[in-house]
């Protein structure tokens, strides 16, 4: 700090000698004085050390006004949840009756963000002044931020009610019963729920929910009471589903209720009113009847309602039909495969399907496939709740797609609409998950507010981090006010209770974290240590197991900017933590800090376990070998860069072959080959190397069976270029000019240009379509449609990479090109073998016309390159493999390339 600045600091806390009369005496300009100092302070950088200075006063002149005051703001312009020493304050001068100062004091407490005892202060003040209009707009702040206060929300829903505000006034009700449910005020429940069956009696989705809650905290007893006003509400609606929803949810409560059971028989009597066999199906299921059990009885009677002539059935054999009578006992159905069927009611209760008009497979009969397409495409919140509908109000993507593919839809137009329906199952609030099944939908009977439909998928989702993505969402467009921002809320908390310190508990603790910040009057609700959890973490491999337990990208960041903030040995928790989290984030860190020292040691921890830690060893070498801090900081052998990465090109070869976490292995093959030959790193170390540093490195190429043979012999031919008379390992070698690249026939070239094409035009689409498809289909760790299609798409891409490497590299050879002078590409050769005196026929052409079964041999082959070069009369003899070949060459001809 300034020497002036903190000899003005220093003489406002000197001049103060606090009396009781001094307190009395002081302004609100003086605070005013107090603000501008603090703002200098603040704009030169100082406040930490102001902040000291204050503290330390405060420990032997605990009231001091200026000390609490600067101490006070400064605190929580760093959004600090500590506001001790403005409460303090503000409490001195409410004990003195200096309402202005009060107030002001209690305005520059709530500049920084809400405050439960800011606004309980000044909505007193303004309630004392009659300061009527102020004192709403504080009540209508402060029930956001105290939720436990419930009499200050009934009160404000009775006021927004007398200005006419109706649709406020039901939100604010809604807001009073949840809290009065969590207080166990049953007469404040009563009285609340009374009056929102007149304002929003059609809202039967919140009362659902709310008896749910009055259930758990109040019981069955008191949930019944309130279930019978809601029926008594909608006893004389034109539907009567809702009053029959009603009154079994009682009778599941109380099954011997014989009022609920009266009442039901009542509402079925309306319902199917117009049904032919509506008593005999009462009388035969003794739904009547008090002896026989309820539940038993309802389901006897609504099997057999179902069955009304006109409705429609459908049977596993002959499909979809329509009831064309009952009579008595006997059923006439007309099937699309087979009309005028007869069957005993009990038997067509037993093994027809009841289907609703809408269904889909009802439409399916009735309609063309052409019209049936139309009317799906064209509305798809239509077709969505069509289909959901006809599987029981219970479907996955896979089951809708199941429906429509291809009996309605091509896999193409089931792609787009698919996108579409996604959308409108996460948006529309007339669609939401099954309760506890994310990945299966439903249609509701009545739409849901954004804060109930991300609350219900955040009930459906099992995944701790799905809930906190869910969470993260709800907070990107909601308030954190509602009830079910509470309920989410206390899931996160109750992670911070156990006495484990698991992935679970330290992102809950990163979580809670950064919502005080933004939400700092949550502070009272939550208590959270993230020092005290991290310091849980109390070894490298626990901490390290931890870490990689998190699934969310971001929150591992979190976790590694709290550590190095707040952790004095972050730098080799960083280096620990590298192989789980390959981003520059940890390299940078430790480079700015000059932690040269532990970069080095991490450098030579992977050079040391590049087998171990294949990824991250790849990963920091592509990533930056070629920066020049890099490389001059850590002097690496290039040579050895060389031969760790041909170790990995062999290891992962081995372990596709063996099927061993093939995905992966593919993914760092591609690295590893792209890092060694694509970008030529590889040919250009071997064309300034040593021939004794060539030969090492060739015979560790050589060793890589899987690698493609191509590849080897091209590399073979370039050091033989460079190194004419090296002796490379394998077998004798002999000067042989070939050209760079491989030669190919004009045929062999147009070939391979059409599989490409094939490959681009016709596979990879099919392939994107299958992984957008498998995509819809849920979690992508159980989803085993995904996992083949993303394999199915490497596979694609290697063999697309490689096909158009080799026709970049391809020389194209035509007929009037060839040297029939000497054996090369293009050539018939004749040879008599020495040893059998037979005469041998042999074609020379290129790796893609290879076929030795017909005599075609690659002049890149052992056999084809030992022929390669020699002329008419030349005596030849080889070994390949440990056999002898002893050859005289007697004529060369141009061959047929055609």
């Amino acid at each position: 700090m300034s020497d002036a600045l903190r000899k003005e600091l220093q003489e406002k806390l000197n001049e103060e000698k606090w009396t009781r009369a001094a307190l009395t005496s002081y302004s609100v300009t003086q605070f005013k004085e107090l603000d501008d100092l603090i703002e200098r302070i603040r704009k030169a950088g100082w406040s930490t050390e102001a902040l000291q200075i204050c503290e330390e006063h405060l420990e032997h002149t605990k009231h001091s006004i200026v000390a609490l005051y600067i101490s006070g703001i400064l605190k929580i312009e760093k959004r600090a949840v500590d506001d001790e020493h403005l409460v303090s304050l503000i409490q001195l001068f409410i004990d003195q009756r200096k309402w202005k100062i009060v107030e002001y004091l209690c305005q520059r407490v709530l500049e920084y963000g809400e405050n439960r005892f800011a606004l309980q202060t000044l909505a007193h003040w303004y309630e004392t002044e009659g300061r009527e209009a102020d004192k709403v707009a504080i009540w209508e702040r402060l029930i956001k931020v105290d939720y436990e206060e419930a009499d200050l929300v009934k009160t404000l829903a009775e006021k927004k009610l007398e200005q006419g505000a109706t649709e406020e006034a039901v939100d604010l009700y809604k807001k009073a019963l949840h809290r009065y449910i969590g207080k166990g005020d049953f007469p404040n429940v009563k009285e609340i729920w009374e009056r929102l069956l007149t304002l929003a009696p059609q809202d039967i989705s919140f009362f659902d929910h709310a008896e749910s809650k009055i259930v758990t905290m109040l019981g069955e007893e008191k949930a019944i009471q309130l279930l019978y006003l809601l029926y008594e509400a909608h006893k004389d609606a034109e539907d009567q589903d809702i009053p029959i929803s009603i009154l079994k949810e009682i009778l599941s409560y109380d099954p011997r209720d014989t009022r609920a059971r009266k009442a039901l028989v009542e509402a079925y009597r309306k319902k199917y009113a117009g049904h032919s066999n509506l008593e005999e199906y009462l009388k035969i299921s003794n739904l009547t009847q008090n002896w026989r059990n309820v539940h038993e009885a309802i389901e006897d009677f609504e099997r057999h309602i179902a069955f009304d002539e006109g409705n429609f059935v459908y049977h596993r054999t002959w499909g979809v039909g329509r009831i064309r009578s009952i009579k008595g006992d006997e059923v006439v159905i007309d099937f699309v495969k087979k009309r005028g069927h007869k069957m005993s009611l009990q038997l067509a209760i037993d093994s027809l399907q009841v289907l609703d008009k809408r269904h889909i497979w009802v439409l399916k009969a009735v309609s063309s496939k052409e019209k049936l397409k139309k009317m799906f495409l064209s509305n798809v919140r239509w077709g969505l709740e069509v289909v959901i509908k006809s599987l029981e109000n219970n479907a996955s993507i896979r089951d809708i797609k199941s429906e429509l593919v291809p009996s309605i839809l091509s896999s193409r137009e089931w792609t787009e609409w698919s996108e579409r329906a996604r959308e409108l199952l996460k948006t529309d609030p007339m669609f939401g998950n099954v309760p506890n099944r994310s990945d299966r939908y439903m249609v509701r009977s009545h739409p849901v507010t954004f804060e109930e439909k991300i609350y219900l998928r955040f009930k459906a989702e099992k995944s701790f981090f799905a809930r906190l993505k869910t969470m993260e969402e709800y907070l990107q467009q909601g308030e954190p006010d509602s009830e079910f921002f509470n309920e989410m809320l206390e899931y996160f908390i109750s992670f911070l209770k156990g006495e484990e310190i698991t992935e679970t508990t330290i992102c809950s603790g990163l979580f809670l974290s950064r919502l005080l910040k933004q939400y700092p009057y949550l502070g009272e609700r939550i208590q959270v240590d993230l020092l005290d959890l991290f310091s849980r973490l109390d070894d490298p491999r626990t901490m390290k197991d931890v870490f990689a337990k998190i699934q969310d990208q971001d929150y591992r960041r979190l976790f590694l900017e709290f550590v190095k903030h707040n952790l004095p040995g972050w730098p080799r928790i960083f280096k620990d933590l590298f192989p789980q989290y390959l981003n520059r984030y940890i390299i940078e860190s430790l480079r700015e800090e000059d932690r040269t020292d532990v970069l080095q040691e991490l450098v030579d921890d992977l050079f040391d376990r590049y087998k171990e830690e294949r990824e991250a060893f790849i990963w920091l070498i592509r990533n930056y070998l070629d920066e020049e801090w890099f490389r001059k900081t850590f002097e690496l052998s290039f040579e050895r860069i060389l031969i760790n990465f041909l170790h990995l090109l062999d290891i992962t070869y081995r372990e596709i072959e063996n099927s061993k976490n093939v995905v992966h292995n593919r993914k760092l093959n591609k690295q590893v080959y792209a890092f060694l030959f694509q970008e030529q790193r590889l040919e250009q170390y071997l064309l300034h190397a040593s021939e004794e540093e060539v030969i090492r490195i060739y015979s560790l190429v050589e060793d890589v069976e899987g690698l493609d043979p191509a590849t080897k012999i091209e590399l073979r031919h370039l050091i033989m270029e460079h190194f004419p008379g090296i002796k490379l390992p394998g077998r004798e070698e002999r000067e042989v000019v070939v050209p760079r690249g491989i030669m190919v026939t004009p045929a062999a070239y147009a070939a391979k240009q059409k599989e490409l094409k094939y490959l681009h035009e016709v596979e990879v689409p099919k392939n994107s379509k299958e992984i957008s498809q498998a995509l819809l289909l849920g979690d992508l760790r159980e989803n085993a449609e995904y996992k083949a299609a993303k394999e199915r798409q490497e596979m694609l891409n290697s063999t697309i990479g490689k096909l158009k490497e080799e026709l970049e590299r391809a020389q194209i050879v035509r007929p009037d090109e060839v040297d029939a002078s000497q054996i090369s590409f293009g050539t018939k050769v004749t040879l008599l073998n020495e040893e059998t005196k037979k005469r041998e026929t042999y074609v020379i052409l290129g790796p893609w016309e290879s076929n030795p079964d017909k005599g075609i041999i690659s002049y890149l082959s052992p056999f084809g390159s030992e022929l390669y070069g020699h002329k008419e009369g030349e005596e030849l003899e080889f070994t390949i493999n440990e056999r002898t070949y002893h050859y005289v060459v007697e004529k060369i001809e141009k061959a047929d390339m055609s």
